[in-house]
């Protein structure tokens, strides 16, 4: 990997992490684009520089958690579910699911349908939500965990499984976007550190440069992406991400598998 390869994935990184596309599915696409090895180091620097991102929440989130212990608690009871399945499950994503574009492609398909169908059928109305974030209960916030589970496997999307999940236990669009920021935090501070265990931070000269750069990257332009989303569900539905979805897992199946 060189500077360039860093920058490209940090960008993607940055942009996709927090839109309902898989950030995973796209780093994993861009590095067969750039032809870059499939080693042990390039599936760790996939799940690490997902910090920088996580950095970008905390720094535009962090007035909002700050002291709100019944908010920290409900992202926490979110956190559980995901974080035994993701354990359970560590080996066979991380040796097979990571070596498959197949996986990726037909997950970005059939998620995209079910964005698709989701806002087709979504009754069109002014959402007045008169609940704060933390007014969430602790029963959606577990199942919104369980279903943010889903997401372990490539080309599913972690924003995207609690997004459309939340939406579906009635959680406004706005708050259901935010609380998936911040469910975030824990979810891939934790991979992110159970991944270095276990590959016991083996590294060669120059690769935590390659990971600093790609940190730093990645902060930069997921602050950027977080505020454009925030915006954009405000006026407009997930439709686009739903087609957008589709046609990448169209476009991988034809050209890369």
């Amino acid at each position: 990997m060189n500077f360039l390869d860093t920058l490209i994935l940090g960008m993607v990184e940055g942009f996709t992490e927090f839109l309902p596309v898989s950030s995973t599915g796209h780093l994993l696409v861009a590095g067969e684009i750039l032809s870059i090895p499939d080693t042990e180091f390039f599936k760790t620097f996939v799940v690490a520089i997902q910090l920088g991102a996580i950095l970008a929440v905390v720094l535009i989130y962090w007035k909002k958690v700050l002291g709100n212990l019944n908010l920290s608690k409900k992202i926490l009871t979110a956190f559980v579910p995901t974080a035994i399945i993701g354990f359970l499950l560590y080996s066979i994503i991380k040796d097979f699911l990571f070596e498959s574009l197949a996986t990726i492609a037909y997950a970005l398909i059939i998620g995209g349908i079910i964005i698709i169908i989701f806002e087709f059928f979504q009754k069109k109305k002014i959402e007045e939500d008169a609940q704060k974030l933390e007014d969430i209960s602790y029963k959606k916030s577990f199942l919104i965990g369980l279903i943010q589970a889903l997401a372990i496997v490539p080309g599913v999307s972690r924003s995207g499984a609690t997004i459309i999940g939340g939406m579906g236990l009635g959680i406004s669009r706005k708050n259901i976007v935010e609380f998936s920021f911040l469910l975030a935090v824990p979810t891939i501070v934790a991979a992110t550190g159970f991944d270095l265990l276990q590959s016991k931070m083996s590294f060669y000269p120059g690769d935590l440069e390659r990971l600093l750069l790609g940190f730093v990257f990645s902060f930069i332009f997921a602050y950027f992406a977080i505020k454009f989303f925030i915006s954009f569900i405000q006026k407009h539905s997930f439709m686009v991400f739903g087609v957008y979805r589709i046609l990448a897992g169209v476009l991988i199946i034809l050209f890369l598998i």
